[in-house]
């Protein structure tokens, strides 16, 4: 069928109205499972996922007049992304849409390493009073390294403007980004200066295990870490490792390498990581708001109409 969409992921129904306007008829199967997708493929041009849906090689050799996929979001790491442009087929994706909402999410860790609001609120509730114990480090004066200053990157730059800090950024495909944010610079002096380390890259071959022991033996001085990206860029018994010898003072964890249970109780590591008292972890919603919900799928959208026009 021509222009014809299967969706086999949660999306915001903005997106189906959109399409539908654009010429695109929708097949809407949230709930449809691998398997029984891969029967059906070939009945359509465009695929919209979001994090469910592993597009591999023979995902794509099944579907035979696949032209697009929609990845409802930002990562695109679960599409074999060089097989399907070998195959000319067009690939969106929407940073636009959730970068305000990683944003957010990762100050809101950070603060709350900082001001250790997490381990104050629990130790009141079990009866015990401890300023001292509590006190917390200021933003204002600090210097914040992000590595990887795409949608996201900038975005907590953007927001962090206000605190009074220095922002700092390293991408390794970018040059010449330096702007009214931030400052760019190599990867050693993010390692001799930051105060805070912030990760906004796309997983791939090379930020696989990225954050390892010996990247983080080489910080000049005690950090927070806070990591939005993905788990697989962070390997979680280094974190738990610098925690010890003072290296990491505080750590924010949206993503693990592992992650949802019982995947993730089986893991060597996963005891340290709950006892910790010097971590904050989130179930991977750093860009999931009820506001990018809709933000997302309305990028998607208007992506689309470059589709529409070939």
């Amino acid at each position: 069928m021509k222009n014809s969409i299967l969706i086999v992921d949660d999306i915001h129904p903005i997106f189906i109205e959109q399409a539908r306007a654009l010429g695109f008829t929708c097949d809407y199967q949230p709930t449809l499972k691998a398997d029984a997708a891969f029967g059906i493929l070939p009945d359509y041009n465009g695929l919209v996922i979001r994090s469910k849906f592993q597009v591999d090689k023979q995902v794509l050799d099944l579907a035979t007049n696949l032209r697009f996929i929609c990845r409802a979001g930002a990562g695109m790491d679960n599409i074999d992304e060089d097989y399907a442009l070998s195959k000319n087929i067009t690939l969106i994706n929407a940073p636009e849409g959730n970068m305000d909402a990683v944003g957010e999410h990762a100050i809101g860790l950070l603060l709350s390493l900082m001001n250790n609001l997490n381990a104050a609120d629990a130790e009141i509730r079990k009866g015990s009073w401890q300023r001292e114990a509590n006190r917390g480090h200021e933003l204002k004066g600090k210097t914040v390294g992000i590595v990887g200053y795409g949608h996201m990157g900038k975005s907590l730059a953007k927001k962090l403007s206000g605190f009074g800090v220095l922002i700092i950024a390293y991408d390794k495909y970018k040059t010449g980004f330096s702007d009214q944010y931030v400052r760019e610079v190599s990867m050693e002096e993010i390692v001799r200066t930051s105060d805070v380390l912030s990760l906004h890259v796309p997983l791939t071959k090379e930020t696989n295990g990225l954050v390892d022991d010996e990247y983080l033996f080489h910080f000049k001085k005690p950090i927070f870490l806070i990591n939005t990206s993905r788990g697989k860029v962070v390997k979680t018994q280094s974190v738990l490792n610098a925690i010890k010898q003072g290296k990491i003072l505080g750590a924010g964890l949206d993503v693990l390498e592992t992650e949802k249970f019982p995947a993730l109780r089986e893991q060597p590591w996963f005891d340290e990581l709950r006892q910790s008292g010097k971590v904050i972890l989130s179930p991977h919603v750093a860009g999931w708001t009820f506001d990018s919900y809709r933000k997302i799928s309305e990028v998607m959208a208007f992506k689309l109409k470059d589709v529409a026009l070939l």
